[in-house]
Order: C-alpha cells, then sequence, then structure tokens
C-alpha cells in the first residue's frame, strides 16, 4: 500500500492575484504539506493569470488558453495523483461556463479511470436572474455543468450546506457523501486572543473593492449606528482603494490602509472590536473567507441582512449581528457573540479542514 504524497490541485488563480480562491487553495496546500507531508503541484486555469513557476516551493503550471487537450496532457504526467478542483465557474471562464475543463476532465476520466478527483464547489451556477444579465440565459449550462462535475467527482465538498444538499438532488451518488465544510480565514488564525475590553476601539471594513464600495454607498447609517453603540474611535478599510473620499463620509476617522500582507491584516484584526461586511444573505456567511476572519479573530462580525432561520449553524445575535431589530448592542453582547463567532469557527478551522482533504485524498488513493 503506498503513501500518498502527491496531489495536483487545478485553481483560477494564484497570488500575486488577489483570489479568494487562490488564497484558500495556497493556505490549505501549506496545511497538507506541513501536517500531512503531502506535496502539492498547482495547475491555474485563467489564461490571464501571471505568476511564477514556483510559489513557496509548489510547482505551478498554467493553462494559458483554456483548452481541454492542453489540461489532460498536463494531468497525465503523473498518474499516481488525485486531483483537488477548486471550482468556481467564473474563475475559469469569463460568462461562467467552462466548458473546456469540464470536457478535459471527463476526457481524462475516459482515459485514466483510477484517477481519483475531489471537487470543492465554492460555487454551484448563477441562480439567472435578473432576466436581462447574461447569466439569466446562461444558468441552465452554468448548473448543467455542475451536474457534470458533481458526476465525474469521486469525493465532493463544498462550503454551504444549501449547497451539499442542491448537488445530492441534482447529482445523487451511491455511496457518496458530500461534505459541507465552512471556508476558513486566508488571513491567520490566532492562537490566543485578547478580549475586545482590551482592544483598540476599532471597527475594520474588509474584503473586495465592490463589497466595501456598497458598505460606503449602501449601508453608512448602519455603519456609523453600530460604531455608536460600540463607542468606536476609527475605522480601518482594507483593501484595493475605492476611490471614494472616505474621510468625508463620517465624523468617524476612517483611515485607508490599502492592500496589506496577511500578517499586518492578522495584527490589526486581533487589535480590533468589531467588523463589518455587506453581504446578500446570511446564508451566503458560510462561503465568506472575510467572515472566516472576523470569527477567527474573535472581533463581532456586523451586517445589515438577517434570517431567523438558522444556516449553517449559524444564528443572528449569537453569531453575528445587525442593526435592524432595534435592539441595541453593548461590549459584553458583543463579546459573547465574538466567542460563539470563534467558537463555531474552530470546528472547521485550517488544521480541521487539512484533515478531512487529507482524508478524502488519502482514501482515494489506496
Amino acid at each position: 500500500m503506498n503513501h500518498l504524497t502527491n496531489v495536483y490541485s487545478i485553481v483560477p488563480r494564484l497570488p500575486p492575484a488577489i483570489d479568494g480562491v487562490g488564497d484558500y487553495a495556497l493556505n490549505l496546500a501549506r496545511q497538507l504539506r506541513k501536517d500531512f507531508n503531502i506535496q502539492t503541484h498547482f495547475i491555474v486555469g485563467n489564461p490571464t493569470w501571471q505568476g511564477a513557476s514556483e510559489i513557496e516551493g509548489f510547482p505551478v503550471s498554467h493553462i494559458c488558453d483554456r483548452n481541454a487537450n492542453k489540461l489532460v496532457e498536463m494531468l497525465s504526467c503523473d498518474r499516481s495523483c488525485p486531483i483537488l478542483l477548486h471550482y468556481v465557474g467564473y474563475g475559469y471562464a469569463k460568462r461562467g461556463c467552462p466548458v473546456w475543463l469540464v470536457d478535459g476532465l471527463q476526457r481524462w476520466k475516459s482515459l485514466f479511470p483510477n484517477y481519483k478527483l475531489v471537487t470543492m464547489f465554492h460555487e454551484l451556477y448563477a441562480s439567472g436572474y435578473p432576466p436581462w444579465t447574461s447569466s439569466f440565459w446562461l444558468s441552465p449550462l452554468q448548473k448543467h455543468l455542475a451536474v457534470r462535475l458533481a458526476n465525474l467527482s469521486d469525493r465532493r465538498v463544498t462550503s454551504r450546506q444549501s449547497y451539499a444538499e442542491a448537488l445530492y438532488k441534482l447529482a445523487p451518488k451511491e455511496n457518496s457523501k458530500i461534505f459541507s465544510l465552512p471556508v476558513f480565514s486566508t488571513v491567520g488564525e490566532p492562537k490566543y486572543l485578547s478580549s475586545l475590553s482590551d482592544r483598540t476601539p476599532r471597527l475594520v471594513v474588509f474584503g473586495s473593492r465592490n463589497a466595501r464600495l456598497q458598505v460606503y454607498n449602501q449601508r453608512l447609517p448602519s455603519l456609523e449606528r453600530i460604531c455608536q453603540l460600540l463607542s468606536i474611535k476609527e475605522i480601518l478599510d482594507i483593501g484595493v482603494p475605492t476611490g471614494l473620499e472616505l474621510i468625508q463620509l463620517t465624523d468617524i476617522p476612517v483611515i485607508e490602509k490599502g492592500v496589506l500582507e496577511v500578517k499586518e491584516i492578522s495584527q490589526i484584526m486581533q487589535d480590533s472590536i468589531a467588523g463589518f461586511l455587506n453581504f446578500p444573505h446570511p446564508s451566503f456567511l458560510a462561503k465568506s473567507t472575510v467572515f472566516a476572519a472576523y470569527c477567527a479573530h474573535g472581533i463581532i462580525p456586523c451586517m445589515t441582512e438577517y434570517t431567523q432561520k438558522p444556516m449553517d449553524g449559524l444564528q443572528h445575535g449569537k453569531h453575528y449581528w445587525t442593526d435592524n431589530i432595534g435592539k441595541q448592542l453593548c461590549l459584553k453582547h458583543g463579546q459573547e457573540i465574538a466567542d460563539n463567532a470563534y467558537n463555531w469557527y474552530e470546528s472547521h478551522n485550517l488544521s480541521h479542514q487539512a484533515i478531512n482533504f487529507a482524508d478524502n485524498l488519502i482514501a482515494l488513493n489506496f
């Protein structure tokens, strides 16, 4: 019986590109190497990506033309390697329909039926609304590709329970469990956390440029209200600059930090009280690396939308706070929320996820 030592990992992009899925894949690869001596060979499937042929000792191959034959050729170099695919349709095709990727994997499966595939479904397919968007017309094809991929996969993992349920209905497979693992923080997991009362009265706005633009353009009253309730003295904006004159938006000082190294982001969060994020619906929190970062650093996750129904083990008022139900928020209650969010996160942190992926990959190799 041979022990697994190598794995191919297919990703849309890797650093230096700012990409949540790429960061997730790289962090997981580090942990698999550290804990299980599993070496990852990355295959990048976005032709616009520009990066090195090696990252932190991990070899990187790049498919520059989204070609199914090229993918099969790359995957055929080492027939002992199982494949870990990080799937998000829009990462591999402009309109979210990576036909070349699924065709390539199906061709590879037909040529080498003993090869094994584990797919992490970061997303499934677009909802198809509103009707004037391209996703309205392409949603059926996106759905079809997700079903094909689910049927090809020997193990299926996703970040949301609703995704797992949808996959099971669309592509049921006998004796094939679908694992649901909310994403981990890609900006660190501190071992020791201070209480909120010992931290700087600071709130963090972190995430993509568009998400942070929506915070300032659409959610400013809620942001200001939460700052008042927690006696916040400064807001730190972290990420690609928004282009807004943030200092003029509110009486609370907003400090633009720009794009920072992971270590510095983690240090800032360890000395902050709250983090604000704009999310379409709480049912998507389990796939948010921003929410995961807030939980891992023991700060109060704050947003505007909520649901009474628990989603992925998350409950409004227990694991995150919103300002639209008429209740007050104090530091004591905020500490309870931060503690609950941290405890929820710890059950699926990076180490736990590495164990799960290693178990799946090694089991398939035997």
